[in-house]
């Protein structure tokens, strides 16, 4: 197995948010970091939770198969959460909304009392690919890799990987600060929520919450980890 069929096995797609930057226009279809700004009409604030982020699937470049069946998702919060941040799955702490439709939508305007809100520009990306830790390389390609490593003086981060993006994504890999971290193939990796410096958002030491998803039983894992 030489360096192009490693790279073309490995490489992901993804859709990658840039913070800032536009003039927020608060329409359907515009994704926030630190703010909720949709909910249906029957639908109030979660008690005991912050809004964290508004994620449009709907005419993202890249959304992955297990969620493809959704158009939205918001995501909120506990504060509680950074006390439990070493358990593996701290899935309790956050309410995830997941719509499959936007019909009957109502505008909200419920913001995170510390973050700065911001809107997220969508971008696809085509060449994401995993930390060498991180659980997504297969066995039989490390031992591949290992072995060009010493037999060609090759390295993975030099000749194989050309991005890690550790920034708020869908799809494509879990950029793990630490060892990587997964719920089994049942709990596919779907997105990340990072730390944003813009939007005053620090997940202890630049971390990162990694989301898996199971679309059969219709659950959320999630994990954090930081430097």
């Amino acid at each position: 197995m030489k360096i192009i069929d490693i790279k073309s096995q490995l490489v992901r797609q993804a859709t990658i948010f840039e913070t800032g930057g536009i003039r927020p226009t608060h329409d359907l279809l515009e994704s926030w970091i630190g703010y909720v700004g949709w909910s249906l009409r029957q639908e109030q604030w979660p008690e005991g939770f912050q809004p964290l982020a508004t994620l449009f699937l709907k005419e993202l470049p890249f959304v992955p198969a297990s969620l493809q069946h959704f158009k939205l998702l918001t995501i909120f919060i506990k504060e509680e959460i950074f006390d439990h941040l070493i358990e593996d799955d701290l899935s309790r702490f956050f309410e995830i909304r997941a719509y499959t439709s936007l019909e009957g939508l109502i505008q909200q305007n419920w913001k995170h009392e510390h973050i700065r809100a911001f809107p997220l520009i969508p971008k696809h990306i085509d060449n994401d690919y995993p930390a060498w830790d991180g659980g997504g390389i297969p066995s039989d390609m490390e031992d591949e890799i290992l072995s060009l490593e010493h037999e060609e003086n090759i390295e993975y981060f030099d000749d194989i990987v050309e991005e890690i993006y550790a920034i708020h994504k869908i799809g494509g890999y879990p950029a793990f600060c630490q060892s990587g971290y997964d719920f089994g193939e049942e709990f596919p990796f779907v997105f990340q929520i990072s730390s944003d410096e813009k939007a005053y958002f620090n997940i202890v030491d630049n971390g990162n919450f990694y989301f898996f998803f199971n679309t059969e039983l219709n659950e959320w894992r999630v994990h954090c980890d930081f430097y």
